[in-house]
C-alpha cells in the first residue's frame, strides 16, 4: 500500500464511531431486540413441548396429552414466525437508518477532503472505499445487524431455556465452547489480513483507474506492456492477501463444524447416564438434546457473522480514515473572516517526495489589488507556488500568509471562500450550462450568468437551441477544451474572490484571445489580487510585478520594465520568447 493513501482509523475510533451510532438509533434497536426476543421465546416451546410429551407417555400420560402439548407448540410456531418477520422489517428499517448515516456522513466527507490529500492517494484508493468498502458495511448494517440481534438473543434464550429444563444435563453444552480458542485464533489474523486485502484492492484499483485515464496516451505510447505489467503486479498483491484469507478459513471452518457435532453426542451420553442413574427424566434429556440441535446453526451463523464484522470493521475504519483526513484538513481554529490582505510566502520549503524539496526557502508577497505574474522555465517550481498559495498543499516549513493571518489554522473550505484557484484542467459537471456556472453562486440570475460568460470572450452560448438550459457534459453537448476553460473562467467572475490565482488558466486559447481573456478578467475582479502562473511572457508584460522562480528559488522580483532593463534571467526569456 502507499504511503500517500488515505488513513485508516485506528480501532478506538471505530469504537467510538460505532457507539455514537448505537446511541442515535437506541430505540430501534431496543424494540428490535425485544421482538426478537419473543420469538426466540416461542421458538423455544417445541423443544419443551417435546419433554414434556416424552415425560407424559413414559408415564400416565397418553393421546390427550399428546394432543394438549400439540397445540402449544403450533400455537407457539405461529408466534415465532409472526414474530420473527415483524422483527425482520423493523430491523431492515433500523439498518437502512443506520446506513443512511453511514453515507450521509462519508460523502459529506468525500467532497471536503483537501485536493492535495485526494492527488496524494490516488483516485483508485478512494474508489474503492467508497465503493467495496461503502457496500460491505452497507450489507452489513442492513443484513447483518437485524440477523446478528436474531442470533445473540436465540443463542442466549436457548442456554437459558436449556439449563431451566435441567441444568445437569445442559453442562454437556458446554463442550461447543472448544471452538472458542480457534475463533479467538481466527479473529487475531483475520484483521491484519483484510486490511491486506482492503489495500491491495486499493491498488488494484488505481492502476486500472489510471489505465482508463489515460488509454489515449498509452496507445499512442505503446506503453500497452508497461501497464499490463502494472496491473498483473497489484493483482499478485491481492491473490497473496487472499489467499492468506483462504488459509484462515480452512482451519476456522472445519474445526466449528466439528466442534458443533461433538456436542450433541455428549449430551445423548451424559443425559443418557443421568437417566439411567435417576438423576434425570427422559423429557429432560430429549429436550437439551433438541436445544442443543438448536444451539449449532445459530453458533455457526453468529461466528460467520463475526467473520463478516471482521470485514466490516476494517471497511468502516478505512471509511473514517477518509473522514480524519477531512478533519486534519479542516482545523477552524482561526475566524475565517480575518483572511483579508496581502498573500504572502514566507521562506516556504515543500517536497512532493521527502527529502526532494521543490521549492528552497521562497519569499513572495503581493499587494492588495495588484497583478502579479511568476515566471520561469518547466519544472521551476510555479504551479507549486500556485498551490501553496491557494491552500492546496501546505509548506513543509515557512509559512503562507494572508493579512498577517498563517492559513495553516484553516481548513480547505475556508480558504477557499478568499482564495480561487483556476489551472488549465477543467471538469464540466454533468447538467445544464447554467448548473454549471451556478456551483460559483447558487443564487445567480441568467443575466448574472450570460454576463459571466460575455465577460470572459464567450460568443457560443447564444448559438444554443437551448441557451443556459442545454444539457453539457457526459450525454449532452461535449464543450470543446477551450469552452470548458471559459466556463471555469466564468465561475471565477461569479464566485469573485478576493484573490484569484491563475495556473496555466488559459492554455487552451490562442495568444490574442488568452490575453482578451485575462484581461476581461483582471478589469471584471479590479481590486482583487491576481497571481497568474504564466507560460506566455506577454502575461507577464501586462502584470504590475514579475517573479522569476529558477529551481525553486525566486531569482528576479520586479516590473517588466525594470527587469529588461536588468538584462538578467527575465530579459533572457523575453528575447527568446520574441525570438
Amino acid at each position: 500500500m502507499a504511503e500517500t493513501a488515505f488513513a485508516v482509523a485506528p480501532p478506538a475510533a471505530v469504537l467510538r464511531a460505532g457507539r455514537a451510532l448505537v446511541r442515535r438509533h437506541r430505540g430501534r434497536l431496543a424494540v428490535v431486540t425485544a421482538t426478537f426476543l419473543l420469538a426466540a421465546g416461542c421458538g423455544l416451546v417445541g423443544p419443551w413441548a417435546v419433554g414434556r410429551i416424552v415425560d407424559e407417555v413414559s408415564g400416565d400420560g397418553g393421546v390427550d396429552a399428546v394432543a394438549r402439548y400439540g397445540v402449544v407448540m403450533a400455537i407457539a410456531l405461529a408466534g415465532q414466525a409472526a414474530f420473527s418477520a415483524l422483527a425482520g422489517l423493523i430491523g431492515m428499517r433500523t439498518g437502512e437508518r443506520v446506513f443512511a448515516d453511514l453515507r450521509e456522513s462519508f460523502m459529506t466527507a468525500v467532497t471536503r477532503l483537501p485536493l492535495g490529500a485526494v492527488e496524494r492517494a490516488g483516485t483508485g484508493d478512494l474508489v474503492t472505499r467508497t465503493t467495496r468498502d461503502v457496500g460491505m458495511v452497507s450489507d452489513t448494517v442492513r443484513f447483518g445487524l437485524p440477523q446478528l440481534l436474531q442470533l445473540v438473543v436465540t443463542v442466549v434464550a436457548t442456554v437459558v431455556a436449556a439449563v431451566l429444563v435441567d441444568a445437569r444435563v445442559s453442562l454437556a453444552m458446554l463442550v461447543i465452547l472448544l471452538v472458542g480458542p480457534v475463533v479467538v485464533w481466527y479473529l487475531r489474523r483475520s484483521r491484519p489480513v483484510w486490511e491486506r486485502v482492503g489495500a491491495a484492492f486499493s491498488d488494484v484499483g488505481e492502476d486500472v483507474s489510471a489505465n482508463a485515464r489515460s488509454a489515449r496516451d498509452i496507445d499512442l505510447l505503446g506503453l500497452d506492456g508497461v501497464r499490463r505489467d502494472a496491473v498483473d503486479s497489484s493483482l499478485r498483491g491481492l491473490y497473496r492477501a487472499r489467499r492468506h484469507e483462504v488459509f484462515l478459513r480452512t482451519v476456522l471452518i472445519p474445526s466449528t463444524n466439528l466442534a458443533f457435532s461433538v456436542p450433541l453426542v455428549v449430551t445423548l451420553l451424559w443425559g443418557g447416564w443421568l437417566a439411567e442413574r435417576g438423576m434425570a427424566t427422559a423429557g429432560a434429556v430429549a429436550a437439551v438434546v433438541l436445544y442443543n440441535g438448536q444451539l449449532a446453526r445459530p453458533v455457526e451463523q453468529l461466528i460467520d457473522w463475526v467473520d463478516e464484522l471482521q470485514q466490516s470493521w476494517v471497511s468502516y475504519a478505512r471509511i473514517l480514515g477518509v473522514e480524519s483526513d477531512v478533519e486534519r484538513g479542516v482545523a477552524a481554529s482561526e475566524d475565517a473572516a480575518s483572511l483579508q490582505g496581502a498573500l504572502e510566502l514566507d521562506r516556504v520549503t515543500f517536497a512532493y517526495r521527502p527529502g526532494e524539496d521543490v521549492l528552497h526557502g521562497v519569499s513572495l508577497a503581493t499587494t492588495p489589488g495588484e497583478r502579479l505574474a511568476v515566471v520561469g522555465p518547466s519544472g521551476s517550481g510555479k504551479s507549486t507556488i500556485a498551490r501553496l498559495m491557494s491552500g492546496i498543499d501546505r509548506p513543509r516549513t515557512g509559512a503562507v500568509r494572508i493579512g498577517g493571518v498563517d492559513l495553516a489554522g484553516f481548513g480547505a473550505q475556508e480558504v477557499r471562500r478568499t482564495v480561487c484557484l483556476v489551472t488549465q484542467e477543467h471538469h464540466v459537471f454533468v447538467g445544464t450550462l447554467a448548473e454549471n456556472l451556478r456551483l460559483a453562486r447558487r443564487g445567480a440570475t441568467d443575466g448574472e450568468l450570460e454576463g459571466a460568460l460575455r465577460a470572459v470572450g464567450v460568443d457560443w452560448q447564444g448559438e444554443l437551441d437551448d441557451g443556459l438550459d442545454t444539457s453539457v457534459g457526459a450525454g449532452g453537448l461535449a464543450l470543446t477544451p477551450v469552452q470548458a476553460q471559459q466556463v471555469a473562467l466564468a465561475r471565477v467572475l461569479l464566485l469573485d474572490p478576493d484573490i484569484l490565482v491563475l495556473d496555466e488558466a488559459t492554455s487552451m486559447f490562442d495568444a490574442t484571445s488568452a490575453r482578451t481573456s485575462e484581461r476581461a478578467v483582471s478589469a471584471a475582479l479590479a481590486g482583487r489580487t491576481v497571481v497568474a502562473i504564466a507560460h506566455r511572457l506577454q502575461t507577464a508584460a501586462d502584470a504590475d510585478r514579475v517573479a522569476v522562480v529558477v529551481d525553486g528559488r525566486v531569482l528576479e522580483l520586479g516590473s517588466h520594465d525594470e527587469l529588461l532593463d536588468a538584462d538578467g534571467e527575465y530579459a533572457r526569456l523575453w528575447r527568446a520568447w520574441q525570438g
